[in-house]
């Protein structure tokens, strides 16, 4: 067992082990306090509690956020609470002390100052709370057991409090053994309270602790029992016995261990009906001497109510209200000086409640003459300290027929070790003053006065006392917010309490406070309304020299409340006043900024403004004043279940609402920002109260804006936060005062809009919500679901014959699901009564009662069970009295035994079904047949297990040899849904008009591809809507189709409706460079093809087995040049689009008129003359790059062309053309690689398009439809060789005419993107845009969606969208140039003074609508390279140019394979590292590191850079550095890919 170093360490594990709740008090979310680090630890390990066997919970609150709020809850509840805090939080905990001092809650106190200072224990004395004090280590670890003993016993709370600086020199002590604690605690658990009374803040409910008096023979009546505390203990007389100074120890003993125990009696009882009473002051002291008199029978340490060390017979004595080492130190040490051998020290242990006289005197020799009496307060607020009063009505004259004890008092002050002694000299000279002889005065009439001593005196050295400030730094997640304000109201933004404002006079802590902002508004507001008044009067005065400033005076006056006018005014009121030079202009002068009409706000923050029992807002409210106040809340939806009540921020939304004068909204910044801009605005201009309720969940103040994003996303769509604006002033216009903007609401504001007949109004306005809104999802709801469809499926089988077969699954992904089902269709057809369902919709308690069950289980995350099993599982975990000896059950597991490299991570392979199947074996099942297992890495995947797992079923159930078995389909495949699908139609437009669904069918799902949109869903909350019992959050990605890239301002302008209208409020701008929007939900997916198409743009196959978007180099420098490419472009796009008219049809008809509407006005047939039925066998890619700038990634295309210049013209004369480029891989399958692109030859530019034409009807012709992972062309040119395939080629070009030539030469330079401005051939000006990772959206930091807006309206050329997601605004001229460089600058847009690295970066979306995705990408990627910067500026490579790129899965999108660096999702927070990529994207990397998080990721980064730094030639990029260092080896093609790899990506085999 390890030792105790510190106070802290042992309270906290006592706090931890006795407690079912503890709250931890803390300066901030990311700031541990003394205890809370040892709290963490023992909840990392799990370990449990002694009272209840269970883990407690740990509370974290920051100190100025009224933490003892949060114990009400509990304590209702009947859990044994406890805090662990600073004493800085005290005095402003007072309203809650005197109300818990009636419930059993214990609160341990470290002093907050370095320097000790016990005046707040001593302004809470009265509370009402029982004090025990403790002085060292040991102590410190007793004293916790004693106060939670205590606390159960006496129903009352107990304060235990200590200096942490005492016992800073103490020897380590053991941790008291738990069998110690076991013993003690056993004695008073069974009797902890429950409290089933309502419970009231800011009412006092009542409740006092009381005890029940049990009459016995020969006891007086009114004497209190405790046998139902120790029942081996008999009843014990209140006033302990006399004669403890005869056993006292020497002072030595105090720094170790307790001495004086109080000797105990015993009576014999008849116990009569009990009287209860409330607990008296004599109560507690007869608990505690209890629990003291057990404590020491277990180990063997004393403890008293008051405690003396020192001689037996001494004369004087110190008493300390404080600490005590010091004094300790110098009485205990050999070298005490003579002079106070014979001092003795006295502390009180219980300090609160004073048990006066008997308990004292008692504790001390009978010798004791005189006391010094030592407080240590650095506050004095009365010219008599506590202690000595306490003290002096205890010694009165003759009490216990002692003689009168001289009492003296002193302040303590900061005692040094090397002044210890003279201190204790100083105060007992005083206490006998010496008395010089005078023996003469007599002859002058003087009588000798009494020698006194000099009361009051201080003792060491006095500080200053300072208030500990609770105002905690305003954390950096919160600035979204005041951003916000500050680009709103700029100048005018007034915060009334502002973080760290520097108010004179006012501690930070107090000046953030909404209550005191309030205060300073309402003065402010006033100040302004007597200058109007002024104003008004000067506007009709004749003091001025000239009349102009009366003019403009009486026009400012009358619109002095319009914020817009009067500031406009106010600019040319100021001037002319300033002209006019007169006395009454100078006095209106001198207030100036009164002009102006500020917007006034208040902040309401749990960080650093908390609004201590939101009085700040009722206060408001009451006021009817026009203030605003925006109130942040933090609280976490993953926290959602044990949210405290009293905390609800949300609840002030109902309760502004319901008190009819203010202005109300709920927004979420990582939600909707422009639903924050717009509730902001609303609230301003509300002439009365507003309420902004913020939502900003966070765990810890430092969280990553990725954390805040998932948790937002969670509280709005399923309601626990929704998103409304409330405007009661709208009633007057007639317009509705209540606008929802979000889908989901919760049921109390359903409850508040129904009474005020509201809800109609919105179902009504928002018909598409109406479903949410109506909609209930209560746990005793899906529990009467679970059992009606049990039911159902019993009825059924009722009706059939053979033995029953119950199959459950839990299935992340579909395959479980999917095998589960087969297998019921299966036993069917033998005569099964068979049903399946998943796990969780499974009434748990039937299981026993079961005859066959199959459990089929897939793995999910670190060996997790899929979110649909994971309640079947907990409650089989947990089960105790589960028999199943009479259930038959197998057991089969799906996972990936590769899925984990390391050896240490194998426990996670198929681990659910294991845990299973061991699980309901120690439940007693039989087994059905053995457990079976599917690995993805078997030839047939998972089908390898389960096709040996099967049969044995079948054997055991005794079916296996079943005649007449009809013959199961095959799987439909792709190929079956094109052809069936009538050239794409499918069931789309059926599908669409399904309001019961957000989703499309999997054929469907297949064939909108086609149509250029993905139907995905909302992965980060996917878990909890699955918990919900709600379908996933269905949504769809529209990817249009944009040859080489380029839109012009008015296209812009409308994509940019369309995402804000349809979408998720942000555009994407992807690595196939062109538009991407996100979010866009079933019933708007129409409308926003109809807008694209309106913008002269289409979708179509812009995914699909067919060719998609024509990418083409940006190259700004030369326009006339990219004309002539783009143009290639534009013809290769549109020679290879499909025909059918499926699409136009579909998303274009009016569905008033039934007219279509037809892009660019082509004809449409209802055939594929170039794709047939099938179309392709995968999606086919073109890209055409432009030397010396590879920005497209040529050699990662099915097709490349490779632009060259005409020598002579110096226009576009042909293409280099390669061919059989990819990047799809699939994790641990080696048969999948990527590819670069073969040289096929040159040809002439006006023969590119048919040229892409026969390659891709080769394709078309020889590539894989049976296996789409071998589906590509760079498969298909590799099983053919590159020289059959071009072969094939040219057979159909022949015809034509069109030879491949030679290829002409070229030299790529780069593959990335030239920022800032440049200029090209005609003197138009261009500049590149940094858009990281192609996300254009606002934020409280960067509003870029809004930036380009308006650069759109007013620019003249085009934009041009790059492969590397950036932007180009292009052909800008010169007189054009200024105003757009200063929107460019307005909205931070002209920023590229990026690290080399950033500049040089891509990631695609991944999580979270991309269904492929196993890690993060576009949210990840800029917080490493940011970690990775200060690295790269140590070793000089700021500037540099690396290629770093990064995926969610291995299919590539952002083209990893070719990048220097790459990472590639693996699985969430792990990814698969790779080297040696080419800087001019002209060779594949290969792995270096399997499966790494970011700590490793991290820290071999800055080893390889660093390395680089001191190691590379001149020039030498890194990806050809890695390759000549020997870091990795170099792919030299594609099917090369996974051999020599720095690391196997799976153990070898």
């Amino acid at each position: 067992m390890g030792s105790i170093s510190s106070p802290a360490e042992a309270v906290a594990r006592i706090a931890y082990l006795t407690s079912d709740v503890v709250i931890s008090v803390q300066p901030s979310l990311t700031v541990d306090s003394e205890f809370s680090h040892y709290l963490n630890q023992y909840t990392s390990k799990q370990i449990k509690n002694l009272t209840s066997r269970t883990i407690p919970d740990i509370q974290r609150h920051r100190q100025n956020a009224d933490p003892l709020l949060s114990a009400y809850k509990p304590l209702q509840e009947g859990k044994l609470v406890s805090a662990t805090t600073s004493s800085a939080v005290l005095l402003n905990s007072i309203p809650h002390l005197y109300k818990l001092a009636q419930q059993p809650i214990v609160l341990h106190v470290a002093l907050a100052t370095s320097q000790a200072d016990f005046s707040d224990i001593s302004s809470i004395r009265q509370c009402g709370f029982t004090f025990l004090q403790s002085e060292t280590l040991q102590d410190a670890q007793d004293m916790a057991i004693t106060a939670h003993a205590l606390a159960v016993r006496s129903g009352k709370g107990v304060v235990h409090f200590f200096d942490p600086s005492n016992s800073l020199s103490d020897t380590p002590i053991a941790p008291e053994s738990r069998d110690v604690l076991q013993t003690l605690f056993s004695k008073y658990i069974p009797g902890r309270p429950q409290n089933e009374e309502d419970e009231y803040l800011y009412v006092d409910s009542g409740r006092i602790a009381t005890t029940a008096d049990l009459p016995v023979s020969g006891v007086s009546p009114n004497q209190s029992s405790t046998t139902s505390v120790l029942q081996s203990q008999a009843t014990r007389d209140v006033s302990p016995t006399a004669g403890t100074t005869e056993t006292a120890s020497s002072v030595s003993s105090r720094r170790h261990s307790s001495t004086d125990s109080l000797p105990t009696s015993s009576a014999g009882t008849s116990v009569d009906a009990p009287v209860a009473r409330p607990v008296t002051a004599s109560d507690i002291f007869s608990y505690v001497t209890d629990i003291w008199s057990v404590f020491k029978e277990l180990t063997g340490r004393e403890y008293s109510a008051v405690e003396y060390s020192g001689p037996p017979a001494a004369e004087a004595a110190i008493y300390i209200f404080g600490s005590t080492g010091v004094f300790v130190d110098v009485l205990d040490s050999d070298d005490c000086p003579a002079d106070l051998s014979n001092v003795g020290i006295i502390t009180a242990r219980l300090y609160r409640p004073w048990l006066g006289a008997s308990v004292l005197l008692d504790a001390i020799p009978k010798s004791i003459k005189k006391i010094a009496v030592l407080e240590q307060l650095r506050r004095k607020t009365t010219k008599w300290g506590p202690s000595f009063m306490d003290i002096l009505s205890s010694l009165n004259a003759g009490a216990n027929g002692q003689n009168q004890i001289a009492i003296v008092q002193y302040r303590l002050g900061q005692i040094d070790a090397a002044t210890g002694a003279q201190a204790l000299r100083g105060i007992f000279q005083n206490l006998t003053p010496a008395v010089s002889p005078r023996s003469h005065q007599k002859r002058r009439g003087h009588s000798r006065a009494a020698s006194l001593p000099i009361q009051n005196l201080s003792i060491g050295h006095e500080t200053t006392p300072t208030a500990v400030d609770l105002g905690a730094e305003q954390p950096e997640a919160e600035n979204a917010y005041l951003k916000i304000l500050n680009q709103l109201f700029g100048d005018r933004l007034y915060v009334a309490n502002q973080a760290k404002a520097n108010n004179a006079g006012i501690s930070a802590s107090i000046a953030a406070s909404p209550e005191y902002g309030f205060g300073s508004l309402l003065a402010r507001i006033e100040h302004r309304e007597r200058f109007v008044q002024e104003v008004q009067q000067a506007a009709t005065s004749k003091q001025f020299i000239t009349d102009a400033p009366k003019q403009w005076l009486a026009r400012w006056a009358l619109s002095a409340e319009d914020s817009a006018k009067s500031n406009q005014n106010a600019a040319e009121v100021i001037p002319r006043l300033a002209n006019d030079g007169s006395s009454l202009a100078s006095s209106l002068l001198d207030n100036k900024a009164l002009f102006y009409k500020e917007s006034q706000w208040l902040i309401g923050s749990d960080a650093w403004a908390y609004d201590l029992g939101n009085s700040g807002v009722h206060h408001v409210l009451q006021s009817g004043a026009n203030i605003n106040m925006l109130i942040l809340d933090t609280q976490p939806y993953s926290e959602r279940a044990v949210v405290d009540a009293t905390r609800r921020k949300k609840d002030i939304g109902l309760y502004a609402m319901n008190y009819g004068n203010a202005y109300v909204a709920s927004t979420a910044v990582y939600s909707s920002y422009t639903q924050v801009l717009q509730a902001m605005i609303e609230a301003e201009q509300f002439s009365g109260p507003s309420v902004v309720l913020a939502y900003l969940p966070y765990n810890k103040e430092n969280d990553s804006p990725l954390t805040v994003l998932q948790e937002t996303k969670k509280a709005v769509d399923l309601g626990f936060w929704p998103l409304y604006r409330w405007d009661p002033s709208n009633e007057k216009k007639g317009e509705p005062t209540f606008n929802l903007d979000s889908e989901r609401i919760k049921q109390e504001l359903e409850q508040f809009l129904r009474r005020d007949n509201q809800l109609t109004q919105v179902m009504n306005r928002h018909p598409q919500f109406a479903a949410h809104l109506s909609e209930s999802y209560g746990s005793e709801v899906r529990k009467m679901q679970k059992r009606r469809a049990k039911s159902a499926y019993e009825a059924l089988l009722d009706s059939m014959q053979g033995a029953p077969l119950t199959i459950l699954f839990a299935s992340d992904n579909g395959n479980a699901e999917g095998l589960a089902k087969r297998l019921a269709k299966r036993g069917k057809a033998r005569g099964l009564k068979t049903m399946v369902m998943a796990m969780d919709e499974y009434p748990i308690e039937d299981l026993t009662s079961e005859e066959n069950v199959v459990l089929m289980t897939s793995t999910a995350g670190q060996g997790e069970f899929p979110q649909n099993g994971r309640a079947f599982w907990e409650a089989i975990k947990d089960a105790t009295d589960m028999d199943l000896s009479n259930v038959h059950i197998t057991v089969f597991a799906l996972g990936d035994s590769h899925y984990w490299p390391r050896k240490e991570d194998k426990i996670f392979y198929n681990k659910p079904g294991k845990d299973l199947d061991v699980r309901v074996q120690a439940l007693n099942a039989k087994t059905l047949t053995p457990l079976g297992q599917g690995d993805d890495q078997d030839p047939d995947g998972f089908q390898t297990g389960y096709q040996e797992w099967e049969p044995r079923l079948w054997q055991a159930l005794g079916v296996a040899n079943v005649e007449g078995l009809p013959e199961e389909p095959p799987p439909i495949t792709n190929e079956d849904i094109k052809i069936e699908s009538n050239y794409l139609r499918g069931t789309i437009a059926e599908g669409l008009k399904d309001v019961s669904t957000g989703a499309i069918s999997a054929s469907d799902q297949q064939l909108t591809k086609f149509h250029g949109t993905y139907m995905q869903d909302d992965r980060d909350l996917r878990d909890e809507r699955k918990a919900q019992g709600l379908e996933p959050a269905y949504s769809f990605m529209i990817r249009c189709r944009l040859p080489g890239g380029v839109a012009t301002p008015s296209q812009w302008l409308q994509m940019d409706a369309l995402a804000g209208a349809h979408g998720n409020q942000t555009m994407k701008l992807t690595t196939r460079q062109t538009f991407q929007f996100h979010g866009v939900i079933k019933s708007q997916l129409k409308p926003a093809m109809q807008a694209i198409n309106k913008a002269l743009m289409t979708t179509l196959a812009a995914c699909g087995d067919v060719n998609r978007n024509v990418m083409c180099s940006s190259l700004p420098t030369m326009s006339e040049y990219h004309h002539d490419v783009h143009a290639v472009s534009q013809k290769i796009s549109d020679h290879l689009l499909p025909s059918t008219s499926a699409y136009h049809e579909i998303w274009l008809k009016d569905d008033a008129t039934g007219e279509k509407t037809q892009v660019a006005g082509d004809a449409v047939q209802d055939f594929e003359p170039m794709y047939g039925p099938t179309y392709l066998p995968r999606k086919f890619k073109i890209t055409i790059a432009i030397p010396p700038h590879n920005d497209t990634d040529v050699y990662a295309h099915d097709v490349g062309l490779i632009a060259i210049k005409s020598k002579e013209t110096g226009r576009l004369a042909g293409f280099n053309i390669l061919a059989g480029g990819g990047m799809g891989v699939t994790h641990n399958n080696k048969k999948t690689y990527p590819r670069t692109g073969y040289m096929m030859g040159y040809v002439p530019a006006d023969k590119a398009h048919l040229v892409c034409e026969k390659i891709m009807l080769v394709q078309k012709d020889h590539g894989d439809r049976k296996n789409r992972k071998h589906a590509r062309l760079k498969y298909t040119m590799d099983d053919m060789s590159n020289e059959v395939f071009k072969a094939k080629v040219q057979e159909l070009l022949n015809p034509l005419d069109i030879k491949f030539e030679a290829p002409e030469p070229f030299k790529f330079q780069s593959n990335i993107d030239t920022f800032g401005w440049q200029k090209d051939e005609k003197g138009l000006n261009h500049f590149t845009f940094f858009i990281e990772n192609g996300r254009v959206e606002d934020t409280a930091d960067f509003p870029m969606r809004t930036g380009l807006r308006e650069i759109a309206k007013t620019h003249k050329g085009e934009f041009r969208l790059t492969g590397n997601q950036h932007l180009c605004l292009s052909n800008v001229a010169d007189e054009d140039k200024e105003s757009i460089a200063a929107l460019m600058k307005q909205y931070k847009l002209d920023n590229t003074k990026f690290s080399g690295m950033r500049l040089s970066s891509s990631a695609c979306v991944a999580f979270p609508t991309c269904g492929l995705a196993m890690a993060e990408s576009e949210r990840y990627l800029p917080v490493l390279i940011t970690k990775l910067e200060k690295c790269l500026e140590d070793n000089g490579l700021s500037q540099d140019s690396i290629v770093m790129r990064m995926t969610g899965c291995p299919n590539g999108c952002a083209r990893p394979w070719l990048a220097e660096v790459a990472f590639v999702g693996k699985a969430y927070g792990a990814y698969n590292m790779y080297l040696g990529g080419g800087y001019h994207g002209q060779r594949l990397n290969k792995l270096y590191k399997s499966s790494i998080m970011e700590e490793e990721i991290l820290e071999i980064m800055k080893d390889l850079l660093s390395r680089y730094a001191k190691e590379r030639k001149e020039g030498e990029h890194f990806g050809d550095w890695t390759i000549r260092s020997g870091v990795i080896n170099e792919t030299t093609e594609g099917k090369y890919f996974h051999d020599n790899v720095a690391e196997e990506e799976s153990d070898a085999e």
